[in-house]
């Protein structure tokens, strides 16, 4: 894993984004295409600003979405639909296709079938994610399961990352976090060759030392990404705080 450590969010999002764009330029230009992962959260926001301004041939690239909520319109201000729709997908220039999480699929283990078929037909050449305040990685919160071979998987929402989610602003209450979701597995996240984890904040110190310093355990599922051969830690100093 290597670690890039900035003095704020803004520089952490630029540096991230300049380090995945070129990896997604690098597989355009090895095999003329290139298939990623994009995720959300507040953690996104400076990357995907900057990501989106890259020189980088959109109409070759295929994306997929990480996570989704299970019941949550696309219309509601908390919906990852409706997020990567406004900050990704309407903000580059002719993106050749984006395989959407269809949260509100009444099957949602039909929905991560049909997910599983689309994503098991290509090999993922970079994975943008972040890092949860429990740790987590995507919505898989502790104990994550590291075994699956399914691609995406229906989960609970623990009360800590529910509790991340109303803390961000994202909810009005407690109780109107959804408890379930549609998440990537780890395994499929795993197999992408670049990861690009961009977590900025003083709120995601402890989960960034438990995945840096700690043991490859599934109570802190981020921590699986030291397994990764091409694995970028991009960290603001508030994040890296508690690293020394």
């Amino acid at each position: 894993m290597q670690i890039t450590i900035s003095k704020d969010k803004i520089e952490n999002g630029k540096k991230a984004a300049l380090k995945g764009a070129q990896a997604v330029k690098d597989a355009i230009g090895k095999k003329g295409y290139a298939n990623i992962i994009v995720a959300t959260g507040a953690s996104q926001f400076e990357m995907l600003a900057e990501l989106v301004k890259a020189d980088i041939d959109w109409s070759k690239v295929t994306a997929f979405h990480l996570d989704e909520y299970i019941g949550v319109p696309i219309t509601h201000p908390a919906s990852f639909r409706k997020y990567l729709k406004e900050r990704f997908v309407d903000k580059v220039k002719n993106l050749k296709k984006f395989n959407y999480v269809d949260g509100d699929n009444p099957a949602p283990e039909k929905e991560c079938k049909r997910l599983g078929g689309l994503i098991g037909k290509v090999n993922i050449d970079v994975a943008f994610v972040g890092i949860g305040e429990n740790c987590h990685l995507a919505f898989n919160d502790p104990p994550a399961d590291f075994d699956t071979e399914k691609a995406y998987i229906v989960v609970d929402l623990d009360d800590a990352c529910r509790k991340q989610q109303l803390g961000e602003g994202w909810f009005k209450t407690f109780d109107d976090v959804p408890k379930r979701a549609i998440s990537m597995g780890i395994k499929q996240i795993m197999k992408s060759r670049t990861i690009i984890c961009t977590v900025p904040d003083s709120r995601k110190a402890e989960a960034v030392k438990s995945t840096v310093k700690g043991e490859i355990t599934n109570k802190a599922p981020a921590s699986i990404l030291k397994k990764h051969p091409d694995c970028h830690l991009f960290l603001d100093e508030p994040a890296a705080s508690k690293l020394a």
